[in-house]
């Protein structure tokens, strides 16, 4: 049964995704929004198909790690006798004439450690979200996986025939398998595979290095780093969600989505992240990302003013939704779903998600182009698009599918939009645009305070008149909307307690929505709530849950976006980019600095 106890490997153009077998489960080639050419996460009880593995006959066990500070998988299987054969997993990135060089391959070596171990390599592509084989052709050391978009050639010094035919052997020598674009090597493939690991093994060692990592913890944040750069869309610049579709937020639940895209509500928290760490690289594409859309005619400054929600790692706009009639879904809990109609939607925290984030371009001195007029005239005119909208109902930041209402969180990054914006002004030295812009954002947090005030619970509430509570409250503090001691941020975070905490863990909302009352928690909610915590200076109940949240990753240090409380089973998309987000964002704010540490 599939589970989520997952390794990742990828080189920001695509991902993998392997079990605890070396079995690579899960990916999209060429690039994260591609047809998943093995697709057997989500291809429910049938492992035969859309899955690349290397079997070893009569297994018993396994031992799964990644080299520290690298992106290399490495995997042991053991059979019931002595047989012990090792597994290493990686995409090929490193520097190569004075460029990255990433190209859409996976690199597997797999060599006997003791006994006389069998094997059977597997390896069974598909396309069409599963519905279809490609046709398969043959030379002297490789075999081509021929489709409509796309031919893989895999190349090998193993025995091609018994490759091919899916034949048992005893492996008495490493093999080395890359599977890649249909391409001749230009060295022989164990000596490419050795270069190749090399160069890459040196990399993440190399990008590590420069990581502005806390005193604690330093493992779990280089593991949500390295994870988080897998998720970044190098050639662009955009950070994708998560990797995969359809994995369910809940067991049958049917809240299967594909993350497969760039939402502009992470930007902020994805560039405070990146900031932080120091990964000044990263954070600049994902910049350059947003101030594209921002420039375009699509969405951003289309006829209408409206902002939508989310776009392609390409910035493509339309992500029309269909349900995939030929793959049942992950443990057959269907459906799968290819796009998201979450494009379409109304959701005014936009504005401020894509402010915020922008506005480090304007202060960060390190940035190979920083934020000028031309871009602060840009975002402008998304700000009016904020002062006009900061109290117009939409969907909200959790995506509502059936209703609409005044969300607070939405009125409060309109208001943030504003301020950040004065904030602009005034390091460009535009006083009049200054005073426009705080304006506005003292106008707009008198209405928010005034609105979202509910007196008999003594608290901020999720929407305009409600009742209701939403995780996304306690932000405020971290946003600069409220202070952390002011007495309507505690008393937000007391019934946000009272309501929204399941056993230590935090879930987004409890009201019901589309699909009934939520039943997991939300991952980086219960980050969030971490964070609150430490801010009101009940830091060692912060670092309890903390480390609470640490345990429930799985055994390679990830966290996809939901877990189930009283099971502790990870549910939803796999790896969660605002999950490993908050992860570091709480370990920074937590840990001991490096001058009381010794």
């Amino acid at each position: 049964m599939n589970t989520l106890d997952l390794a990742v490997i990828g080189n920001c153009t695509f991902g993998a995704l392997l079990d605890q077998k070396a079995r690579i489960v899960w990916a999209c080639m060429p690039r994260f929004d591609s047809d998943p050419v093995f697709s057997n996460l989500v291809a429910g009880n049938d492992s035969a198909r859309g899955v690349y593995e290397i079997e070893l006959l009569d297994f018993a066990r396994s031992e799964q790690h990644y080299r520290e500070n690298s992106a290399v998988v490495v995997t042991r299987l053991y059979d019931s006798a002595d047989g012990v054969i090792e597994i290493t997993d990686f995409a090929p990135r490193f520097k190569h004439f004075d460029r990255i060089h990433r190209p859409p391959s996976i690199i597997r070596h797999a060599r006997p450690l003791s006994g006389s171990p069998r094997i059977r390599i597997r390896i069974s592509p598909t396309y069409d979200y599963g519905e279809r084989d490609p046709e398969v052709t043959r030379g002297s050391n490789h075999l081509r996986f021929v489709m409509p978009h796309l031919t893989l050639r895999l190349t090998t010094d193993g025995p091609i025939t018994y490759v091919m035919e899916q034949t048992p052997f005893i492996l008495e020598r490493p093999v080395t398998l890359i599977l890649g674009p249909d391409e001749s090597l230009t060295a022989p493939v164990d000596e490419t595979s050795r270069e190749f690991f090399k160069k890459t093994d040196e990399y993440w060692r190399e990008w590590c290095r420069y990581l502005a990592l806390p005193f604690e913890w330093q493992d779990a944040v280089i593991r949500a780093s390295i994870t988080l750069k897998l998720c970044s869309y190098e050639e662009t610049g955009a950070i994708i969600a998560a990797m995969t579709t359809s994995i369910p937020e809940a067991p049958d639940s049917g809240r299967n989505w594909d993350y497969r895209y760039c939402w502009l509500r992470d930007a902020y928290f994805v560039v405070h992240a990146l900031n932080r760490l120091g990964a000044t690289k990263t954070m600049e594409g994902f910049l350059n990302y947003i101030s594209n859309i921002v420039a375009s005619n699509v969405g951003a400054n289309a006829a209408d003013g409206h902002l939508q929600p989310v776009f392609g790692i390409s910035q493509l706009a339309e992500l029309d939704e269909s349900v995939c009639g030929s793959l049942p879904g992950y443990r057959n809990m269907g459906p799968v779903r290819i796009g998201n109609s979450a494009y379409t939607q109304i959701q005014n925290d936009g504005y401020g998600s894509v402010i915020l984030a922008s506005t480090q371009s304007f202060f960060d001195r390190r940035l190979d182009h920083p934020g000028d007029i031309s871009l602060f005239e840009k975002l402008e005119r998304l700000g009016e698009q904020a002062i006009k909208l900061w109290d117009a109902p939409d969907a909200g930041l959790w995506e509502l599918r059936t209703r609409q209402q005044v969300h607070t969180y939405s009125s409060v990054m309109c208001w943030a939009a504003c301020d950040r914006l004065a904030k602009i002004a005034a390091q460009l030295e535009m006083p009049q645009r200054q005073s426009h812009w705080a304006a506005a954002a003292e106008s707009i947090r008198e209405g928010i305070l005034d609105h979202a005030w509910n007196d008999e619970l003594g608290s901020l509430v999720s929407t305009f008149g409600g009742r209701d509570l939403d995780a996304s409250l306690l932000c405020l503090q971290e946003i600069g909307f409220l202070p952390a001691t002011d007495p309507r941020f505690l008393g937000t975070l007391e019934q946000i307690e009272r309501h929204l905490k399941h056993g230590q863990f935090i879930q987004r909302y409890a009201a019901p929505d589309d699909f009934g009352s939520p039943e997991v928690a939300f991952n980086v909610c219960t980050f969030w709530y971490i964070d609150a915590l430490a801010a009101v200076g009940r830091t060692e109940e912060a670092r309890a849950l903390f480390e609470t949240m640490l345990a429930a990753r799985n055994a390679m240090g990830l966290l996809s976006e939901d877990l189930a409380p009283q099971s502790g089973e990870l549910w939803g998309n796999f790896p969660q980019t605002y999950s490993m987000v908050g992860l570091i964002s709480s370990a920074m704010r937590l840990s001991k600095s490096w001058e009381e540490a010794y």
